[in-house]
């Protein structure tokens, strides 16, 4: 039974500031609240600062956790509130039909795999065979390229995105880049950060967007799927979380 976890975070302590310069503490943090963990399923995390003052940790397990150790160490865990809140996630899984719309916020690392690597010393230091071998995960840098990826993928994650509901321009005013509505998804959040995995003494970098905004379902296992098993690369760093809710304003 999957549980998605919302848990606040006090930014001003000490620990807490370590978690938010870091994926890879919040990586660990997050391990340390799942005590029954299946190998065949992964946990996902994203964490959601549109307020800075009082950022947010959601967390999907498969198994209820316990995020004692986050309150006590980074959270306010002598004031009044609720510290973490711990939802079973099967209910709004079952609420999943053709058709039905939500709005959605995803963390991704948007990526277009290449055959040549980039001036990375690691990368230089493969062999010629080693090279022909594997692919290189190039980031998006750009927003509209990472627009685009998105963009590109919804349907075989079970999804799409419907065009803005907006008025049309008066007769003979648009410009043909306006003739077609925009789809109703923006980013709300871009960064970068340096990530030395452990064994490796060269940092690499994780370039995520969060995308905030409205999808209509078009194949519900799809979408089941997607969300136990999380959207795109850089799943452990806080990348792949699909949160729905309900569509106010639609």
């Amino acid at each position: 039974m999957p549980f998605l976890s919302r848990i606040r975070i006090n930014p001003l302590r000490a620990a807490s500031q370590k978690l938010l310069a870091n994926p890879r503490a919040i990586h660990g943090a997050v391990q340390g609240g799942i005590a029954d963990r299946p190998t065949d399923e992964r946990v996902l995390w994203r964490l959601d600062s549109d307020n800075p003052h009082r950022p947010m940790l959601f967390v999907l397990s498969p198994s209820r956790p316990d995020w004692t150790h986050i309150v006590e160490q980074a959270g306010w865990p002598d004031a009044d509130g609720e510290h973490s809140a711990i939802a079973d996630y099967t209910p709004l899984l079952a609420q999943l039909a053709i058709g039905k719309e939500f709005a959605f916020r995803l963390t991704a690392s948007p990526v277009q795999n290449s055959s040549k690597p980039t001036g990375d010393s690691e990368h230089r230091k493969k062999t010629p065979k080693e090279l022909h071998q594997r692919s290189y995960r190039l980031p998006q840098r750009t927003a509209a390229h990472q627009l685009d990826w998105l963009l590109q993928r919804t349907t075989r994650w079970g999804f799409d995105i419907p065009h803005a509901r907006t008025d049309p321009a008066a007769p003979g005013l648009a410009l043909p880049e306006q003739l077609t509505p925009a789809h109703d998804v923006r980013i709300i959040d871009r960064s970068r950060h340096n990530i030395t995995k452990p064994g490796s003494k060269t940092a690499a970098t994780l370039t995520t967007a969060t995308f905030e905004g409205f999808m209509r379902v078009t194949d519900p296992r799809l979408l089941e799927t997607a969300m136990l098993n999380g959207i795109g690369p850089s799943k452990a760093y806080g990348c792949g979380l699909l949160t729905l809710a309900p569509p106010a304003g639609r």
